[in-house]
């Protein structure tokens, strides 16, 4: 059965197929566009009505620079809990922060990620946040392309729950 989550994200056309350069590198024979799926009004609702139950009981949420910033904050309205944008690399210019917002040592983060490859950009997110004294063990991704970004996030301590598994798109 088709969550609603994949629903919509067939029926937006955010599932490709052709040949596609990851931003982990590696070349893919499909795509999943999340940028137009996070960008749809209804799509968002319905991450955000997702995610919700998913970080409660956490102090911040948090999420990486581009893609992961729309469902960061609807979620962040839906639940009333603060949240964090990490950047992918320092600016040269006003604070030069890494973290955008505010974090107190010993707060509980749980990351929020459009879609996962590897999990290369997301350790180095959780790596950023730990940093600055916040504790992280959980990552939700929308959609896990189930490509040893799980793996990677077990290493740094991090449980990976993906809303939906690439493999569950491609069953269809």
């Amino acid at each position: 059965m088709m969550t609603r989550l994949q629903e919509l994200l067939i029926g937006l056309g955010a599932v490709k197929f052709g040949k596609f350069k990851l931003a982990s590198g590696r070349e893919s024979d499909y795509y999943v566009d999340m940028k137009k799926a996070c960008t749809d009004v209804k799509f968002l609702v319905e991450a955000s009505k997702a995610l919700a139950p998913l970080v409660k009981g956490a102090r911040r949420i948090a999420g990486i620079e581009l893609g992961a910033v729309p469902p960061v904050v609807a979620t962040s309205i839906e639940t009333g809990i603060p949240f964090l944008i990490v950047r992918k690399e320092r600016k040269g210019h006003g604070t030069g922060n890494l973290v955008e917002g505010v974090l107190n040592k010993g707060e509980s983060v749980v990351f929020i990620e459009d879609v996962t490859t590897s999990g290369g950009s997301l350790v180095k997110g959780v790596r950023a946040v730990r940093e600055m004294g916040g504790v992280v063990t959980k990552a939700i991704v929308l959609v896990d392309r189930e490509e040893g970004a799980k793996e990677a996030l077990a290493q740094e301590g991090v449980e990976l729950v993906p809303l939906v598994k690439v493999s569950q798109i491609m069953k269809r």
